[in-house]
């Protein structure tokens, strides 16, 4: 049985977001409006002046693209999600992306698993070595265009139930594993694993890794720090 390591992504592994990335590429390439803005910028400044929390613009992110994506066709969207990766894919953590490359060398199972969209998460995470993905997965009606709808609510929602499904599905054990993430989103799965690693957490996350007495790593600039 392999021994299984699950990263999140965003804000992770990735320096940003890839839901994000690709979001403002569909604009840039006049897929989407320029007014899908308005759904997050405000929510967006907020955040740079530390007004508001990064959740709120997130969600913002979320809404335009769930809005602006009914009625594309799926090859649009990712010939931009692969101009996306080309890109962005070396923007990583050093912390994150050496660990990653760590654990492949050990034969870890390694599992990526994301908010954004799978198409693109499993782009980015397939460059990266990663054996199995998990992103949001939006519905494609019988005319091959985009509804909107996300498929699988429940399944992307709950980051536990989604390593218990792999570790079953793939054979693997959760002796030796590892997980890392960095919002309060992750503790599902964090808990899970031997080695929880709490990577540039949002501030529930820091609370909750700091009172079970979790790895808490802070990667700024070129100085990785060890909390």
């Amino acid at each position: 049985m392999k021994k299984v390591a699950i990263f999140d992504i965003d804000g992770t592994i990735f320096r940003s977001s890839l839901l994000r990335e690709l979001l403002e590429s569909l604009i840039s390439f006049g897929v989407f409006p320029r007014k899908a803005q308005d759904y997050y910028v405000h929510a967006y400044i907020n955040w740079l002046d530390r007004k508001g929390p990064y959740e709120k613009y997130l969600a913002g992110i979320i809404k335009a693209f769930q809005r602006y994506i009914k009625g594309v066709p799926p090859h649009i969207v990712w010939d931009v999600a692969q101009h996306v990766i080309d890109f962005h894919q070396n923007r990583l953590y050093k912390f994150t992306r050496d660990l990653v490359r760590e654990l492949k060398k050990k034969n870890y199972y390694l599992i990526a698993i994301s908010g954004s969209p799978f198409e693109i998460v499993d782009i980015f995470a397939k460059n990266l070595g990663f054996n199995k993905t998990y992103g949001r997965i939006f519905e494609i009606d019988k005319n091959e265009r985009f509804t909107g709808k996300i498929r699988f609510k429940d399944i992307v929602s709950d980051k536990g139930k989604i390593l218990k499904r792999a570790v079953k599905k793939e054979n693997l054990t959760l002796n030796g594993s590892v997980g890392v993430g960095d919002t309060d989103s992750d503790i599902a799965f964090l808990k899970m694993v031997e080695r929880p690693v709490a990577f540039n957490p949002n501030l529930k996350l820091y609370q909750y890794a700091k009172r079970v007495g979790w790895e808490i790593i802070v990667e700024r600039k070129d100085v990785i720090y060890n909390l």
